[in-house]
């Protein structure tokens, strides 16, 4: 029993000794404390700033008016009416339109054909085009919804004029015989900081966690600090102590800032947030210790300090892309969603998502929790074998 309890008492003494001695590289390089500290702490600010507007708004639309009758012009007058379309010039002709939308002064073109209100007159259908800059999609958005629910609005209005001896009820039902209602779930706005900016903070966590581990494996690789732990190496299960020791100090440390990035800074911006905390809470420790041995794991390409930030910072896009999130997981090539499937931001931007926009519970993303805990037990191990590797290496 005694020598239980010194086991006990040696382990214990041995990760506090290995979390200090993390916890002061990690203090004592300013690379890293900007990546653990300042990175969460500015990052979703700038972002958040960025997209604060949600939606585009008045979006500069330029009108070729061929017809100038009293329909196109009310036409175009509903259009400038609209909270999404700005109209800030009527041409004479394409030429002169075009030559507004490469000067940037405007991002669409209204065409209307000289024979509008004589195809009106006539009742046959008549034709308007539609030209947009494809540089921003969300202009396109603005213009093609705009102009959409103008014609149906302007439909409306020609039926009941042309209903003769028909009671305003018999016209109501006429031209809305089913009438239906636009409910936006989850993002009332349907803006893209409330849909982009949940993803991004799951994301900012591992990225800023994966690099941070591998610069301070890189610095201590170029100081040939690894031998420092080979006391504790001879110990029976002495890689379990280093391993869950750097990996204490790494939760210790993104406890804190997770509770700023997915609680204080959705409450910053309005994000949408009806998640149950307890849930979220549960659902973030195995990612951030996902996210940790996934990082150890990656350490043993490290050689050099400044090797992570060339290797790991331009594969965040990637990383948010194959997600399923900002681009459709249904386009997204087998590979690559097999590739998706090594990464804890694929099943922690998910899972976040169900719990804090869709209030889903724990039981709702079992399969997401579930893979995390496997990629917690697999990249454990590997870590393990790692730096036995890389230590006994460099003692010898």
């Amino acid at each position: 029993m005694n020598r239980f309890f010194k086991q006990i008492k040696e382990g214990i003494s041995d990760l506090l000794i290995v979390w200090y001695d993390e916890l002061r590289s990690i203090l004592s390089d300013a690379a890293v404390i900007l990546l653990f500290f300042a990175a969460p702490l500015l990052y979703p600010l700038v972002y958040g700033f960025l997209y604060n507007q949600e939606v585009a708004k008045e979006a500069k639309l330029v009108v070729v008016d061929l017809c100038n009758s009293p329909e196109s012009r009310e036409f175009r007058r509903l259009c400038d009416a609209t909270r999404d379309v700005n109209v800030v010039a009527t041409c004479t002709n394409m030429e002169e339109a075009k030559e507004m939308l490469r000067r940037k002064e405007a991002y669409g073109i209204l065409k209307f054909p000289d024979d509008f209100s004589k195809c009106l007159a006539n009742r046959e259908k008549a034709n308007i085009q539609l030209y947009s800059d494809m540089s921003s999609l969300l202009y396109y958005k603005c213009f093609l919804l705009t102009a959409t629910e103008v014609s149906l609005k302007m439909n409306k209005d020609i039926q009941i004029c042309r209903m003769e001896n028909a009671t305003e009820r018999e016209a109501e039902v006429t031209i809305t015989p089913l009438d239906y209602e636009e409910v936006a779930f989850y993002n009332t706005q349907s803006g893209f900081d409330s849909f982009l900016l949940p993803a991004f903070l799951i994301l900012l966590i591992q990225q800023t966690l994966i690099i941070g581990i591998c610069v301070l494996s890189g610095d201590t690789y170029d100081r040939k600090r690894f031998h420092r732990m080979t006391p504790i190496l001879r110990h029976k299960r002495g890689t379990f102590r280093i391993v869950f020791g750097k990996a204490l100090c790494y939760l210790m440390i993104y406890l804190i800032s997770s509770f700023y990035l997915l609680f204080i800074v959705p409450q910053i911006f309005s994000l949408p947030q009806i998640g149950n905390p307890l849930h979220i809470i549960s659902f973030l420790l195995p990612y951030i210790v996902a996210c940790t041995f996934f990082g150890m794991s990656l350490s043993i390409f490290i050689k050099e300090k400044e090797a992570p930030y060339i290797l790991l910072v331009f594969l965040s896009l990637i990383f948010l892309f194959i997600s399923g999130v900002s681009w459709p997981g249904s386009a997204v090539p087998p590979f690559w969603k097999y590739v998706s499937y090594l990464l804890p931001s694929t099943f922690g931007i998910h899972g976040f998502l169900k719990l804090n926009s869709t209030g889903a519970k724990l039981s709702d993303i079992s399969f997401e929790y579930i893979a995390l805990l496997v990629q917690i037990v697999i990249y454990f191990i590997s870590a393990c074998l790692i730096y036995r590797h890389r230590i006994k290496q460099e003692c010898v």
